[in-house]
C-alpha cells in the first residue's frame, strides 16, 4: 500500500537553492593549487676545516663578500589533524574550510550553523574543484589568451564585490533592541502562523483510466479498508502499514499548514474532529483516507522566535542602502561620459 503526499514542499526559506548557489560561488576563488607538499629533512651543520685566508683578486674578493640569496622557505604541509578531508594528492585543512566559512554571506554562515551536515557537501565541493584546477593548471589552460582575459574580468568582478561589501558592512551592533522592536511591531502580520494539522493517511492510487479490471481491484481494495477502519479498535496506522510492519510512520503526515493542504482535502480536514477519520477523498491521483490526530490554533511567532531571521533582513536592506548610496556618490564625484553617437554605431554593428 502507497502513500502519497497531499502538502507541497515546506522549504527553509531560501537555504536549499541558495546554499547550493553559495558553494558553487564560493569554492572556486578557494581552490589553489593544493598538491601536497613533503617538507624536506633539515639539513645538518657540518664544520668546515679551519684554513689560512689566502689572497684573491679584487673581483673574487668582492664576489665573496657578497651574501648568496637565501632560498625562500618551503610551505608549511598542514599536519595531518588538520586535514579534513584528501583526494588522491589534494587536501582540504580546516583552515581551508574556515575561510570557507568565512567567505560567505550571512545567510548562509546562519545556515550552516543550523545544519553542520552541510559542511559535508561544502568539502566535497571544494575537492572537486581542486582536482579540477590542478587538471587545468597541468594543461595550461588558463593561460589560453581568451581565458586569461576572462579570468582577469572575474579577478577585477571579485575585487570590486568584496570592495563593496567592505564599504557597505552595517555596525557590528546594529540593529539595536529599539530598531528591532520596531521592526517586528510593523510586521506583526508577517509572522502570523497560519494554523495546522497533524494529520495521517492512507492512499489507494487510482489504475489508468479504461482499465476496468485494475479500477474493480482498486475498488475492492477501497472497500477492504473501510470496513477494517469501521471495526472496533481499528488501528488507522497499522492498517495504513499493512503487511509492511517496518514502516513504523506509514500514513503519517506530521503537522501540516492549513495554507499547505490542498483544497479539496482541507475542506474535509477542517469538518473533522479530533481523531476521527473522513470518508475516501477521490482525487486524480487516487483516493485519500484522512485522519485528524491534532490540531493548533493560528499564532504570531514572537521576537525571540524570529530574532535572528529579523536581523539577517534588516542587516541585507542597511546593506544594500549603503551600498547605493556609495554608487550615487562616487559617480557624482566622477560624473561617467558617454559617446552615444559611438555607442550606437556599436550597437547597430553587433546587430548585423
Amino acid at each position: 500500500m502507497t502513500t502519497a503526499l497531499i502538502v507541497k514542499s515546506l522549504r527553509s526559506i531560501g537555504l536549499a537553492a541558495g546554499m547550493t548557489a553559495a558553494l558553487a560561488a564560493f569554492a572556486v576563488p578557494l581552490v589553489a593549487s593544493a598538491q601536497a607538499q613533503t617538507q624536506a629533512p633539515a639539513p645538518r651543520t657540518v664544520q668546515a676545516p679551519v684554513r689560512k685566508p689566502q689572497p684573491q683578486p679584487a673581483a673574487q674578493a668582492q664576489a665573496a663578500a657578497t651574501p648568496a640569496p637565501v632560498a625562500a622557505a618551503p610551505k608549511p604541509v598542514a599536519a595531518p589533524e588538520n586535514v579534513i578531508a584528501r583526494v588522491g594528492d589534494t587536501n582540504v585543512s580546516a583552515d581551508d574550510l574556515r575561510s570557507y566559512v568565512a567567505a560567505l554571506a550571512p545567510r548562509e554562515q546562519a545556515a550552516l550553523a543550523k545544519d553542520p551536515a552541510t559542511l559535508s557537501q561544502a568539502v566535497r565541493l571544494l575537492l572537486a574543484n581542486r582536482l579540477v584546477l590542478q587538471e587545468a593548471v597541468a594543461k595550461k589552460w588558463d593561460q589560453q589568451p581568451a581565458v586569461a582575459a576572462q579570468l582577469e574580468r572575474a579577478r577585477e568582478g571579485a575585487v570590486v564585490e568584496l570592495y563593496l561589501q567592505s564599504v557597505s558592512t552595517p555596525p557590528a551592533n546594529f540593529p539595536s533592541e529599539d530598531d528591532l522592536q520596531k521592526v517586528y511591531e510593523a510586521n506583526r502580520a508577517a509572522f502570523l502562523m497560519p494554523r495546522q494539522f497533524q494529520l495521517s493517511q492512507i492512499f489507494v492510487a487510482a489504475p489508468k483510466e479504461g482499465d476496468k479490471s485494475a479500477e474493480d481491484k482498486a475498488k475492492l481494495e477501497l472497500d477492504d479498508l473501510q470496513r477494517k477502519l469501521k471495526a472496533p479498535g481499528a488501528d488507522f496506522a497499522a492498517i495504513a502499514r499493512g503487511d509492511n510492519n517496518a514502516a513504523k510512520d506509514a500514513g503519517d503526515l506530521g503537522w501540516v499548514a492549513e495554507n499547505q493542504i490542498r483544497p479539496e482535502i482541507r475542506n474535509q480536514v477542517m469538518g473533522l474532529a479530533k481523531n476521527s477519520m473522513s470518508e475516501p477523498i477521490k482525487l486524480d491521483d487516487g483516493w485519500h483516507i484522512i485522519k485528524l490526530i491534532d490540531t493548533k490554533a493560528s499564532y504570531t511567532r514572537t521576537l525571540p522566535e524570529v530574532r535572528d531571521q529579523l536581523v539577517l533582513q534588516i542587516r541585507s536592506e542597511r546593506s544594500n542602502m549603503m551600498r547605493r548610496a556609495y554608487l550615487a556618490e562616487l559617480l557624482k564625484q566622477h560624473p561617467p561620459v558617454l559617446n552615444e553617437l559611438a555607442l550606437s554605431s556599436l550597437l547597430d554593428a553587433s546587430k548585423k
